[in-house]
């Protein structure tokens, strides 16, 4: 069995979706799944064992099946998720288009993708919210990760959505946008990549201290986030496309507020070089600190910026959007292969 499921971008209201904020103001995001992606291939097997290959993390573990949902601090997530869906033998292999704490999700759509893959080894239906549902119980709630609600969604459900966050729950609206206008849009998007990662939840963790404390900044910051993330949507459905790139730098503006460590001089100068080559707008994707730097450029100043990017140490990373959401398929035996040599492998009990 195996399955994929999309990493996205976030264009505005990132860090509404992260508690408490919604539960108490309310958050929305607007967002859009990529083509770059988790995967996950997964099968039975006849002995009493599983293990869990990841080639991002390059762990390989190998444990008896009683000791499933055991934590070591090697692949916890994937125990996790195992753990929820009962004792079952098996092998399952992770990997990923971009690397944890890239900006893009990847954490929780590897989640997506692996709640999916088992969910039809084990011959469940669950919808589109319930795999973005259990997808957030295991990271935020067994886990204990400090994070936000939007990509179990966005990873799950695929496309561009507006995605609210309230005390009562979460409802995806999906975008209709025509081809035109989703060709203009990505003729007009570059996606640069900084050269480094971050752990995102102790940004996040910094900044639901500072909603918590009151601050002021803070406070007022998320709620004009929201305000934008509206005016993103309409801009969006109505091919206001400059209106589009100028709402984005106010985001990033914004997004900037919310903790001290969201940017930092390598960011700022990257920031400000695709500004003075061209770019309209931007922002840095995810909790910020590193990772991946989506910019609004005008089609004339393409080339240009991509260049200065690539001069300034960035690495643009070509995309396409992808609308399918988490999927997967069968495969036959024959097509299993055994994880390359050289991971380090740890075995238990």
């Amino acid at each position: 069995m195996r399955s994929k499921a999309p990493l996205r971008i976030s264009f505005c209201g990132g860090g509404t979706d992260v508690p408490p904020y919604p539960e108490i103001h309310g958050g929305c995001v607007l967002s859009c799944t990529i083509d770059k992606f988790a995967y996950v291939s997964i099968r039975s097997r006849e002995d009493e064992r599983i293990r869990v290959t990841s080639l991002d993390q390059r762990v390989d573990v190998e444990y008896h099946r009683s000791e499933a949902g055991m934590r070591d601090g090697k692949l916890d997530l994937a125990h996790s998720i195992i753990r929820r869906f009962g004792s079952m033998s098996l092998q399952c292999f992770m990997h990923s288009d971009a690397p944890p704490g890239s900006g893009l999700g990847s954490s929780s759509t590897m989640i997506v993708a692996l709640i999916a893959a088992l969910a039809r080894l084990r011959g469940l239906s669950f919808d589109r919210y319930e795999i973005a549902e259990l997808a957030y119980k295991v990271e935020r709630e067994d886990l204990q990760i400090i994070g936000g609600m939007q990509d179990q969604y966005a990873a799950s459900f695929g496309g561009f959505n507006f995605i609210e966050f309230t005390r009562d729950g979460v409802v995806v609206n999906p975008l209709r946008i025509s081809d035109d206008a989703l060709n203009e849009l990505q003729y007009h998007l570059l996606l640069c990549y900084t050269g480094a990662t971050r752990l995102s939840s102790n940004i996040l963790k910094e900044q639901t201290s500072n909603l918590t404390s009151g601050v002021a900044t803070v406070v007022d910051s998320l709620a004009q986030m929201k305000l934008l993330t509206v005016e993103m949507k309409k801009a969006l459905l109505r091919n206001k496309f400059g209106e589009f790139g100028d709402l984005l730098n106010q985001a990033w503006w914004l997004k900037k507020r919310l903790a001290s460590a969201i940017s930092n001089d390598a960011i700022d100068e990257l920031y400000e070089t695709a500004r003075r080559n061209g770019a309209m707008g931007g922002k840095i994707l995810g909790a910020g600190g590193g990772g991946y730097l989506l910019l609004f450029v005008p089609f004339t100043r393409r080339e240009r910026v991509a260049r200065a990017m690539a001069e300034a140490g960035g690495r643009i990373v070509d995309f396409q959007f992808d609308a399918a959401g988490v999927r997967t398929w069968s495969a036959s035996s024959d097509t299993w292969h055994e994880p390359a040599a050289g991971l380090p492998a740890q075995e238990r009990g």
